[in-house]
C-alpha cells in the first residue's frame, strides 16, 4: 500500500481521534480507513494508535510519528504549491492564532480584506491569550507579543506595545493621580490575572526595575472586563496599550506612571518555513504586516 496514502490516513485519525470522522473527512469507507492504519502499524512494526469503543488516541511512538508525518504532509503540500509557480494565486486553508483583544482590534480587521483580495483562501482564527504549540495545534501562522523564545520558526517584526498603568479621568479627578509606583497603595487597584496572576507591577528598565506588589480591589477573569471596571472609575489598572489604545485617544482613560513603564515588548509575526514557500503563507504574512507597520497604535 502506498505510504504517503497510509500517513495521510493515519493523520486524519490523529486529528479526528476517530475512524469514521477520518473516513468522512477523506470521502473512504471506514472499513477502507482501518485497513490503512492497521497495514501501516504492521510495516512499522509499532502500535500508534490505542483503540477502544469509545474513543481513538495516539500512543506515545504514534504522538512523535503523527509531529513527523503533519511536517511532511505540510512539507508536500508547499512542494505542491511551488511546482504551481511563486506567483499562484494563493489557495486553501490557513490556520492562524494571535491573543484574544489583539485578534479582535487588529487581526480580524485585517483577515476580512485579506479574504475580499484573496477569494480562493479560508481562515481559521485562534485567539487566546497562551501561547499556542503552532505545530501540535496544526497552525501556520502566529502573532506573539514579547521576546521570542528561540525556535525554527521565521519572524518578523512589526511593531511594538507599552505596559501602561491608567484609569478614567473621573476617577483621577476624584482619587488624585499618582506620582510613584508605591502611591498605587493608596488608590482601588483592578488586576486581569491574565494579565498579573502573581499582581506584582514591575517598574523600570532591566538594571533599574522596581517590583510593587498590588492588593486588588478587583481581580477580574478577562482583560475586557477590567477595562470596562476602570471605564466605570473602579479604580487603576495595568493593560497592554493596544487594548486600550481606543480609550486613550478619545481621553476616556488616562495612562499615568508613564516614566516608570518597562521596556516596550516586541509584537512578531511567526510562521513555519518549510523548504518551498507556500503562496497563501506569503501572501498572508505580507499583507498583513505591511498592515501591522502602519497602524500607529502599534508604533
Amino acid at each position: 500500500m502506498d505510504r504517503f496514502h497510509q500517513m495521510t490516513v493515519f493523520a486524519a485519525v490523529a486529528e479526528t481521534e476517530s475512524f469514521a470522522a477520518a473516513a468522512r473527512k477523506l470521502s473512504m469507507s471506514p472499513p477502507a480507513v482501518t485497513r490503512a492504519v492497521a497495514a501501516l502499524e504492521e510495516e512499522l512494526g509499532v502500535k500508534l494508535l490505542q483503540r477502544t469503543t469509545r474513543y481513538v488516541r495516539v500512543t506515545e511512538a504514534g504522538q512523535r510519528y503523527w509531529e513527523d508525518v503533519r511536517r511532511i504532509l505540510a512539507e508536500v503540500r508547499e512542494a505542491d504549491e511551488a511546482a504551481a509557480g511563486v506567483n499562484a494565486e494563493p489557495r486553501g486553508h490557513l490556520a492562524l492564532t494571535a491573543p484574544v483583544l489583539f485578534g479582535k482590534q487588529f487581526v480580524t480587521p485585517n483577515l476580512v480584506k485579506f479574504m475580499e483580495r484573496y477569494p480562493e483562501v479560508d481562515i481559521s482564527a485562534l485567539f487566546l491569550d497562551r501561547v499556542v504549540n503552532m505545530l501540535e495545534e496544526g497552525v501556520d501562522v502566529g502573532i506573539r507579543i514579547g521576546p521570542l523564545p528561540d525556535s525554527s520558526m521565521r519572524a518578523i517584526r512589526v511593531g511594538q506595545v507599552r505596559r501602561v498603568v491608567c484609569a478614567s479621568s473621573a476617577y483621577l479627578q476624584a482619587r488624585g493621580v499618582p506620582r510613584s509606583p508605591e502611591d498605587l497603595h493608596q488608590h482601588q487597584i483592578v488586576a486581569a490575572s491574565s494579565i498579573s496572576p502573581a499582581v506584582e507591577w514591575k517598574f523600570g528598565s532591566e538594571g533599574q526595575s522596581n517590583t510593587v506588589r498590588i492588593k486588588p480591589r478587583l481581580t477580574v477573569s478577562s482583560n475586557d472586563s477590567a477595562i470596562m471596571a476602570v471605564r466605570h472609575g473602579a479604580g487603576v489598572t495595568r493593560l497592554l496599550s493596544y487594548q486600550v489604545a481606543d480609550l486613550l485617544q478619545s481621553g476616556e482613560l488616562q495612562i499615568v506612571l508613564e516614566a516608570f513603564e518597562p521596556s516596550p515588548l516586541p509584537i512578531h509575526i511567526v510562521h513555519r518555513e518549510g523548504r518551498h514557500g507556500s503562496a497563501k503563507i506569503r501572501a498572508f504574512v505580507d499583507f498583513m504586516a505591511q498592515a501591522l507597520k502602519a497602524d500607529a497604535a502599534l508604533q
